[in-house]
């Protein structure tokens, strides 16, 4: 039995920034190491670079957690492992033309560089509002449109009923947006 499974991720990041203990670390991310390879996979398309992508994401997230101070690791890390992918995509074809037909839907030739770099803030900008928002609004939006499950999975696998998941998620994105708009105001 693991002595921390009864451990949620703000306690280990809690005792981990307390002492420094890199088992409180450890045990985060072996929480996600199926996430991060989804992730990589998702990108990366090939099994041994996604691989290969989930070691070097531990090693950048070993030495980047201590100058920071996290609060939703599984968030912080999800966007650590997709920027990792983007720029390895980047490194690796330049703008790639798979990623922007793939996941902007249109040719590359029609983006500029200015236009991917948006699309990119905007990305981290859905990322920090994700993290404004209460658990459940947070897991339901997660599980609906990142992870594309239907509502009756969300419901078996949270223990929310159908009408609780409905409302997270209507409600989660109305303050998404909101948050977005406060944020585009300001700046």
């Amino acid at each position: 039995m693991n002595r921390y499974e009864h451990y949620d991720d703000a306690k280990l990041l809690q005792h981990y920034y307390q002492d420094g203990n890199n088992q409180y670390l450890g045990e985060l991310l072996q929480r996600y190491t199926m996430l991060l390879l989804g992730v990589c996979m998702k990108y990366l398309k090939n099994e041994e670079k996604a691989k290969d992508a989930v070691q070097q994401i531990f090693m950048k997230v070993i030495t980047e957690l201590p100058k920071y101070r996290v609060t939703y690791f599984k968030s912080w890390l999800y966007t650590i492992a997709r920027n990792h992918c983007l720029m390895h995509l980047r490194d690796e074809k330049g703008i790639a033309t798979e990623l922007t037909e793939q996941y902007l839907g249109v040719p590359a030739e029609n983006h500029s560089i200015d236009e991917l770099w948006k699309k990119e803030t905007d990305l981290q900008l859905l990322a920090q509002a994700l993290d404004t928002l209460n658990e459940a609004q947070k897991i339901c939006i997660t599980l609906f449109y990142l992870q594309k499950q239907s509502y009756q999975q969300i419901t078996d696998s949270t223990g929310f009923s159908l009408l609780q998941v409905k409302s997270y998620i209507q409600n989660g994105k109305r303050n998404l947006k909101i948050w977005i708009e406060k944020q585009q105001q300001a700046s």
